[in-house]
């Protein structure tokens, strides 16, 4: 399955920094495998007026409703008419917000597109600071320098810890629990319909910590615990990547989180480096079920080592 930032695929380099060119979008989107060109737009129902809306990139969440039309998350330039082809579709017209969970490249660059044609973008503030300027994208066997983002591209509506959206007979809650995948994540809970959009916090196999970023395991191990809180066993778990989750299967990738994180946290204590760590298979039985671990320790062991 395609997956942007989760990086499974790729060569493992064991260094804890940059230390390699940036790649240009291009040939990052190259190295794994995506193809924007061709890939279509597949719509998912989850609930009545709700919608996961799968292209490249992070996965979309679409609410559409007599009030509009409100994503969460833009994936590229290049998927938005066919976004909004689906959409259309779908019985929507226009888009009115577009909720970031993040400022990562796969799930906020068709912010500028959606920008020019009227739409409100809405992000925790840090996401909204980074979208400002450039920054480095230690992917360890890649790296990306992602540009700022033009004006018709920013959030328009940031906050800090929590916000509500009254929109299509929802009450849809925006969540930020600290630094985690990123020092700007957002969950965002659609209580009527019982959904929720993790972002990267959560994905189909290791999640990829932007370590160089602010992000950091034992963040994500608290926003995860935080909005499993919030949900209960029924709800639907949109992850930044791959197939829709249950709480079951959330409660088991925060036990692996923990699992690791105290196994990594230990080894560092004892003074070993980030080959040894490697080397010592940390995630050893975890692998078979999220794939390959490489990037995962090397981001897990930079965030703890801080």
């Amino acid at each position: 399955m395609k997956r942007l930032i989760i990086i499974s695929c790729m060569l493992v380099l064991s260094l804890p920094a940059i230390a390699h060119e940036y790649l240009s979008l291009d040939d990052v989107l190259v190295a794994f495998g995506l193809d924007i060109e061709n890939t279509e737009v597949r719509s998912e129902a989850l609930a009545p007026g709700i919608y996961n809306l799968r292209g490249v990139g992070g996965n979309i969440v679409a609410s559409i409703g007599d009030q509009g039309v409100l994503l969460v998350d833009s994936q590229f330039p290049e998927m938005i008419p066919r976004v909004k082809r689906v959409i259309s579709e779908l019985g929507g017209d226009g888009i009115d917000f577009t909720i970031n969970t993040h400022w990562h490249f796969d799930h906020s660059d068709g912010n500028p597109v959606l920008g020019r044609d009227g739409t409100w973008m809405v992000a925790q503030e840090n996401s909204r600071r980074m979208m400002t300027g450039e920054h480095p994208i230690d992917l360890v066997a890649l790296a990306y320098m992602q540009p700022a983002y033009p004006k018709e591209a920013l959030p328009v509506i940031t906050y800090r810890k929590q916000m509500q959206f009254h929109f299509n007979g929802e009450t849809i809650d925006l969540l930020h629990f600290g630094p985690a995948h990123t020092t700007g994540d957002t969950a965002v809970i659609f209580r009527k319909s019982n959904v929720v959009h993790m972002g990267d916090v959560l994905n189909q196999s290791y999640p990829f910590i932007d370590a160089g970023n602010g992000g950091g395991i034992e963040g994500m191990i608290l926003f995860c615990e935080k909005v499993l809180a919030r949900i209960d066993e029924n709800t639907k778990i949109v992850p930044g990547h791959g197939r829709v989750k249950t709480y079951k299967d959330m409660a088991a990738y925060i036990a692996m989180l923990d699992t690791v994180a105290t196994r990594i946290s230990n080894m560092i204590d004892q003074g070993m480096s980030l080959e040894q760590v490697i080397a010592a298979a940390p995630t050893a039985e975890f692998d078979d079920q999220y794939g390959d671990p490489g990037t995962f320790i090397n981001r897990a062991y930079v965030s703890l080592a801080r």
